[in-house]
């Protein structure tokens, strides 16, 4: 990949003024090979295999942010689900393996490291079930152990069981963490992606190589720069221009994430392979890092306002079109993330009454996740949340599209509260749930089959 002395100088000006940096470079790791159902064995074999293919990650991701001055914020590790791993291994191994990752990522340096999942979509084993079950005892337990499940697909429906455990699994994990906290490393999803670099959902596909590096990219500041700039020149501003202005910055993100990526997997060597960049733009706490910005510079008065979903369907389709002209290996969620707490325009619009419940959820049908660090009162039923999770997984499955749900139900709030989580989670504030009894629904169980659109052979 050639650079021309103009677009490094475009990058670092992005980079100092604009916000711009690398959100995450994320080495997703195969466990597939674990040779026993011991439990003693699974914590040894984890342990060393992260410990021996992540030893140098974060020194390499090191020399590339100096070398180039572009930061890297999060090192992070993915593995393959490990109820693939763990199937037929007895009850005691789960909450074991976990500690073995936690022990593992601390002893490489990581962030976080994901990849404690169970793909569900269709029906769960019993393995599947011990996991998801042990979801509450692992996060209250480590720092930086991160869930996920896959409750749903287009090609398989919804499995409304799932979604009841999972439910019940975030009510309980908000009980047992501080704030809630614990419910920030865990995520539930529709078409979960093989490749996705970023954290709570992270994993290592079974369709992936042996070892790759993702590279999850972030640049609301510099699409919200451009966008300003844009309307500062050019007087006759309208759709098509924002759209070309937003496609040309997205195509210049994705080249520096490229571009840092393949430089450490380099310093990295085999057996590690580039895998994709994820162009998503993923906001900050920090003032003008924000995807909720970017749509008020459109014309918006408050991100949530009627407009708010054409506006952000533009910004997602232009982030897409420039990514996929500046590389061949996009992949992961690439859109626009809007996680309420994460993003300071977003809790501006909550605060404000603008962004609602509702809103974020027709909102989802259009960005690249779903609802993402969304706040609720602590005392919402566990067949709420599950309703809740069922609405978005049939967004997901319905429109072909990844969908998610990454909710904390906080002890103690009601609507309006705060609660700070501090660092990248930023500030939750507490939003109103509808109050009506869900609970016969949740509890049909089954699965709501696919729509005819799956039968796409």
């Amino acid at each position: 990949m050639l650079y021309r002395p103009e677009e490094v100088r475009e990058t670092l000006r992005m980079v100092e003024a604009e916000h711009l940096d690398i959100r995450t470079v994320t080495l997703g790791v195969s466990v597939l090979g674990c040779p026993s159902k011991d439990p003693a064995a699974i914590e040894s074999y984890l342990f060393d295999r992260v410990t021996t293919l992540a030893r140098n990650l974060c020194l390499a991701a090191a020399e590339v942010e100096e070398m180039y001055g572009v930061p890297i914020v999060n090192r992070r590790v993915a593995l393959t689900p490990l109820s693939l791993v763990l199937e037929g291994a007895p009850p005691e191994a789960y909450l074991r393996a976990a500690q073995a990752m936690e022990r593992a990522a601390a002893e490489v340096g990581v962030d976080y490291i994901a990849g404690y999942s169970a793909l569900v979509h269709k029906g769960a084993t019993p393995g599947d079930a011990i996991l998801m079950r042990s979801l509450p005892e692992v996060l209250a337990t480590t720092t930086r152990v991160c869930g996920s499940v896959n409750l749903a697909s287009s090609r398989a429906g919804i499995n409304m069981e799932a979604v009841a455990v999972m439910g019940q699994v975030f009510s309980e994990t908000g009980r047992r963490t501080p704030n809630a906290s614990g419910c920030a490393r865990l995520v539930v999803f529709a078409n979960a992606p093989e490749d996705n670099p970023f954290i709570a959902g992270a994993m290592h596909g079974v369709g992936e190589p042996e070892v790759v590096l993702n590279v999850g990219v972030s640049g609301p500041g510099v699409v919200l720069a451009a966008i300003e700039r844009h309307k500062r020149l050019d007087q006759r501003t309208d759709c098509t221009s924002l759209a070309e202005t937003v496609k040309r910055m997205a195509f210049k993100i994705t080249r520096a994430g490229e571009l840092i990526g393949r430089e450490v997997v380099a310093r990295l060597g085999p057996p590690v392979q580039f895998g994709v960049v994820d162009l998503s733009l993923a906001p900050t706490p920090a003032r003008g890092d924000s995807v909720a910005n970017i749509l008020e510079a459109m014309g918006l008065e408050r991100a949530g306002a009627h407009g708010t979903i054409a506006a952000l369907y533009l910004l997602t389709d232009a982030v897409k079109k420039g990514g996929v002209m500046a590389s061949s290996s996009v992949g992961g969620l690439s859109g626009a993330f809007i996680p309420v707490s994460e993003d300071s325009g977003m809790v501006d619009a909550v605060r404000a009454g603008a962004m609602t419940l509702d809103k974020l959820e027709a909102m989802t049908s259009i960005c690249s996740v779903g609802l993402d660090m969304v706040a609720i009162p602590g005392d919402t039923p566990p067949e709420t949340i599950a309703a809740i999770i069922a609405d978005e997984m049939a967004i997901g499955v319905a429109n072909h599209k990844t969908t998610a749900v990454r909710i904390l139900p906080v002890p103690g709030t009601r609507p309006g509260d705060t609660v700070n989580l501090g660092g990248l989670l930023g500030e939750l504030v507490v939003m109103e749930v509808r109050p009506h009894d869900v609970s016969r629904f949740v509890a049909l169980g089954g699965r709501i089959p696919a729509p005819l659109t799956g039968l796409r052979n």
